[in-house]
């Protein structure tokens, strides 16, 4: 088994390679993110302790954190992670690849590893130097934190700068660009976006607020608008109500005066009607009714022979002078059917039946 050993504050990392079974039985068992004692390993780790950061089996399958498992598996992994590189994959694709658990086991072939804790004695090619940074921090705040810096202090002063050999065999420094860095002129510029945005703010404001009283005049016109119409419809339905009123009250005054009218020729035609009964009752006297024969009964037999005597006498004997007749109950009542209004005292009944002519007795 091959174990990879980096102490990042050296800046070195170097393989070792271990063959004996019996030391590194030691081993088994033990998960990623777990650290152990070097010394099992041999004499030279004395007093090391190194921590399991990852590894990969004898077939090249990589150990995955999360894992607990000391085999192989098959997961649905998205791209740009353990076991599935970024560029073989889409957006948003995933794939099932195979796995190694994060436990480790006889089939491991590799082992990463870092130094947590240094033994007494330097190791070969790890401890023993130290490999400066090609590169420094770019970023403003990790230049600051590297050097323990303040904000006051000039951050451009403590770049790390590295050599570059050139063809004339002059050597050349070249400095990375600082990220996130406040000059004046940034400063300047921050505050100039900063007034242009204020002043696009106030405009959409004012402008926003103008839009809002528009919308609310609009508003207000249309409501008004609405009321006018609805107010002229209530107006012509009151002018046609009031012009039927006007129409109902005049054929009513013509139909009083119409009824006054018809009630005026009837008192006059009554006045006329009476005293043209008084002139008759005064100048002539109404004849006498004859009495009237009684119907012989059904089933009776006439008697012709008395009737024909009765006329022949009536015959011989001579006309007299028709005397006038006294004026019946009948006719009275006829008199005065035209003064309606003016209601008889009522007589007495024995009045009544006097006046009355009895019925004459029907002969058998």
């Amino acid at each position: 088994m091959k174990i990879n050993v980096a102490a990042p504050s050296y800046g070195t990392q170097k393989a070792f390679e271990i063959d004996d079974e019996k030391k590194l039985v030691h081993l088994h068992d033990l998960r990623i993110s777990q650290d152990f004692d070097a010394g099992i390993l041999g004499e030279q780790f004395k007093g090391y302790r190194f921590k399991i950061q990852g590894g990969s089996d004898k077939q090249g399958f990589p150990m995955r954190q999360g894992i607990l498992t000391n085999s192989r598996v098959r997961l649905l992994l998205k791209r740009g992670t353990v076991g599935y590189q970024r560029h073989r994959g889409k957006k948003g694709e995933r794939r099932r690849k195979s796995v190694r658990g994060a436990i480790v086991a006889h089939d491991i072939g590799l082992l990463n590893c870092i130094i947590v804790a240094e033994g007494p004695t330097p190791l070969e090619g790890v401890t023993d130097h130290s490999v400066p940074r090609k590169l420094g921090p770019k970023r403003a705040n990790k230049i600051r934190k590297l050097f323990n810096l303040t904000k006051e202090d000039d951050v451009r002063n403590f770049v790390i700068r590295h050599k570059l050999p050139t063809k004339n065999g002059k050597t050349k420094t070249r400095a990375p660009k600082i990220q996130r860095l406040l000059t004046p002129i940034t400063e300047e510029r921050k505050r100039r976006k900063m007034a242009m945005l204020k002043k696009r703010w106030a405009k959409a404001r004012e402008e926003r607020e103008a839009y809002s009283h528009l919308r609310r005049r609009r508003r207000q016109l249309q409501y008004q608008r609405k009321r006018a119409r609805i107010l002229l419809r209530m107006a012509g339905l009151r002018k046609f109500e009031l012009i039927e009123l006007r129409k109902e009250k005049q054929k009513e005054e013509r139909l009083e005066k119409i009824r006054i009218k018809k009630e005026e020729k009837e008192k006059a035609a009554a006045a006329a009607a009476k005293a043209k009964s008084k002139q008759k009752s005064g100048s002539k006297k109404e004849e006498p009714k004859k009495a009237a024969k009684p119907e012989p009964k059904k089933g009776a037999k006439p008697e012709p022979k008395k009737a024909e005597q009765a006329e022949k006498k009536s015959d011989k004997e001579p006309k007299k002078a028709a005397k006038p007749e006294a004026p019946t109950v009948e006719k009275k009542a006829e008199e005065k059917k035209p003064e309606a209004k003016k209601a008889p005292k009522a007589e007495p009944k024995a009045a009544k039946a006097k006046e009355q002519p009895k019925p004459k007795p029907k002969k058998k």
